[in-house]
């Protein structure tokens, strides 16, 4: 019995142990991103959602919700919706030029999610992999995630220097590209260095993940059919997605992958999350079947090349001589270099507070060589808005 007036007597507290997360946590994180502070022109990655067919969408979605049955609430298949990959299969055979079984397509949450799965699937911590300078982020944040060491590889004028990649890393054991539409500098991978490209993973057991992340959309000349498509040794893995044609909120992409690696593939897709909801499969199933997914596209892609041409038009009347535009042959998205004095990290802060979004280019190159540039998207930024994004980005200059 504590005796009256007894003072009360707390313990020490013992020293807190450290509080450690994973070391490759540092490379997966992504730096900074001022440019999403604002919601203005000229976001990246977003398309014209106000030309979406809404009421074409929310029909396709009732009908399933309204009439569906237990295998559409149970977990489904971890390759997806098998109507949908065949539907997937006969496109990218008629549109991009690809060898795709519907056997060997795994549908995924989007392109980073299939990025993570090749990582998961294809590499082991320590392997080396060689990526684009300047390339995506995403890319290196896919192979942080398994401890792959990313081996930095110029860009030119016809895309990936292949001969550079071989002098750094002979032996790599993957090559992650965007031979289409290179992100972000614009570049199509040349017919010479492709074959090049598919020599050097036939001769040395490297696989090669090609992300065709928006190659519906070219202007002056044909989609540039897939690397996929060439390869003659099932070396290449092809990434696709929905968000960037459809609506990015809609997280459905694909991968097609050799047949032997499919278990592989399986396998790292059930670890990671299982498999992708039932009900936004069997929608773009029939959105794709009923012929609204080709239309949208046809539309999609005048629209873009008028918008392409509106921005081309204000930055040559408000910016001459300051902003030098590369990489506008195909996509939603343009790059525009700066003189070596202008911090575009700084400008894209000064241009989001001015409403306007703009990417710099800088944090796309993780060497010590660095360009100045900013990404400007298009795809959901009318005629008027463009023109007035660029007054304010000049006066932001």
């Amino acid at each position: 019995m504590r005796r009256s007036g007894a003072r009360r007597t707390t313990p020490a507290s013992a020293p807190s142990a450290p509080r450690r997360v994973a070391a490759r946590v540092a490379a997966m994180a992504a730096p900074p991103q001022s440019w999403l502070e604002s919601q203005g022109a000229f976001r990246v990655g977003v398309p014209a959602l106000d030309h979406f067919p809404h009421g074409v969408w929310s029909r396709l979605l009732s009908r399933h919700a309204r009439h569906v049955g237990a295998d559409a609430l149970v977990y489904g298949d971890t390759l997806g919706y098998a109507p949908l990959r065949e539907a997937i299969a006969e496109y990218l055979a008629t549109v991009r030029a690809a060898h795709a079984g519907a056997g060997q397509i795994l549908i995924t949450s989007g392109a980073q999610h299939g990025l993570q799965i090749c990582a998961h699937a294809l590499l082991d911590p320590g392997d080396r992999a060689w990526v684009e300078e300047p390339g995506y982020p995403g890319a290196h944040q896919a192979l942080g995630t398994v401890g792959a060491l990313p081996v930095l590889v110029p860009v030119d004028a016809e895309g990936l220097d292949v001969a550079a990649g071989i002098r750094r890393a002979p032996t790599a054991r993957l090559a992650y590209v965007t031979p289409s539409h290179q992100f972000p500098l614009g570049a199509t991978l040349s017919a010479a260095r492709r074959i090049e490209l598919l020599q050097w993973a036939a001769r040395t057991g490297g696989w090669i993940v090609e992300d065709d992340y928006d190659s519906e959309y070219r202007y002056g000349s044909r989609p540039i059919a897939a690397l996929q498509g060439l390869d003659a040794d099932a070396r290449v893995i092809y990434v696709g997605t929905f968000s960037k044609v459809l609506f990015p909120a809609l997280r459905l992409g694909y991968l097609v992958a050799p047949k032997d690696l499919l278990p592989a593939f399986r396998a790292s897709r059930d670890a990671l999350d299982t498999c992708s909801p039932m009900l936004p499969q069997r929608a773009l199933h029939d959105f794709i079947r009923e012929g609204h997914f080709a239309r949208h596209i046809r539309r999609m892609r005048v629209l873009y090349a008028t918008r392409r041409a509106a921005l081309q038009a204000a930055i040559q009347r408000h910016l001459p001589g300051t902003l030098q535009v590369v990489g506008a042959e195909a996509g939603m998205q343009l790059t525009a270099l700066l003189p070596p004095e202008v911090d575009d990290v700084a400008l894209s802060l000064r241009a989001a507070q001015a409403g306007v979004s703009v990417r710099p280019l800088s944090p796309c190159y993780r060497g010590d060589v660095k360009r100045n540039g900013l990404i400007l998207g298009y795809g959901s930024v009318d005629e008027r808005a463009i023109e007035e994004g660029v007054r304010r980005l000049r006066r932001c200059l």
